[in-house]
């Protein structure tokens, strides 16, 4: 099923679906806008076919064929339709056509997909700004396009009944996914209260930052959360980034210092990351034999 929100739904529609918070969530905000700049560049190493170099090329990572040819996107509804999150948001470029063309060509039956422009890649942060409107003040789960999260993750923040995010395991992520461990620095660690809170949340920590919070081994943040509307004026508020952007990250950082509560779910498992094409084979070879269900 698929629909198109591109505009603002009516007052009505918003009046009925407002006030549901809290509870199960059902909705899900898939950040697919970005740039791929890291999927742009060139990988020596590296054999794609014509359609793994085509998806490339213009930096459409959730949109690159893996495994039998299958889009990465199709596993990544999949696992959501798993853990029962069966309304989808898609947050694109203005030139989404690729992606419009596939589910023509396979409708999804397990979940139900809109679209949401950003009109340029102005942060993570704007890119959930973008959804708000289709949020219609009900909780929600965000999610990267470029991150397959085990289905025991996403279901656990589906349950979880008040904002939250995943504190994945340092050591579990390097063995049971592809994250390499140097790679760990580039990620927000986590800095988790005794009383299972968020504390602080460092993105790409320097040195020091990442000796203070135990090299990830208090927690590893992979960008996958859960949300109330409160989160959309922290979005508002929060700087540049050095990158020039609006980071969620840094936004959430911001939420927490203005007393949002972020209830940390720490969970021991692996997360296939395809930023680059380097991830490609690795990927591919990961997910070969599984069917998406979407």
């Amino acid at each position: 099923v698929e629909r198109d929100l591109l505009a603002a739904p009516d007052s009505a529609a918003v009046e009925q679906r407002a006030g549901i918070m809290s509870g199960r969530a059902h909705l899900a905000v898939i950040l697919a806008r970005g740039l791929g700049t890291r999927m742009r560049r060139d990988h020596d190493e590296t054999e794609l076919d014509a359609a793994q170099q085509a998806a490339a090329k213009h930096g459409r990572k959730a949109m690159m064929p893996v495994a039998g040819g299958r889009p990465f996107l199709d596993y990544i509804l999949s696992s959501l339709a798993d853990a029962g999150l069966t309304q989808v948001c898609l947050v694109v470029a203005p030139d989404h056509e690729a992606m419009r063309d596939h589910f023509a060509r396979h409708p999804t039956h397990r979940v139900t997909l809109d679209y949401v422009v950003q009109p340029e890649p102005t942060g993570t942060a704007d890119a959930v700004l973008a959804a708000e409107a289709w949020t219609a003040g009900r909780d929600f789960i965000v999610l990267n396009g470029d991150n397959l999260y085990p289905v025991d993750a996403l279901r656990a923040l589906a349950d979880l009944d008040e904002p939250g995010l995943v504190a994945f395991d340092r050591d579990t992520l390097i063995r049971d996914g592809n994250i390499a461990p140097e790679r760990i620095q580039t990620f927000a660690l986590l800095d988790v209260g005794p009383d299972g809170l968020l504390r602080q949340l460092v993105e790409k920590p320097d040195e020091a930052e990442f000796a203070r919070l135990g090299g990830g081994s208090r927690g590893v943040s992979m960008n996958v959360w859960r949300f109330d509307r409160a989160i959309f004026q922290a979005c508002r508020d929060v700087g540049l980034s050095a990158r020039g952007e609006r980071e969620l990250s840094q936004a959430a950082a911001l939420a927490v210092t203005r007393g949002l509560r972020f209830r940390v779910l720490p969970i021991a498992a692996g997360v296939l990351d395809l930023s680059g094409r380097g991830d490609v084979e690795d990927v591919s070879r990961r997910l070969a034999g599984l069917e998406p269900a979407t």
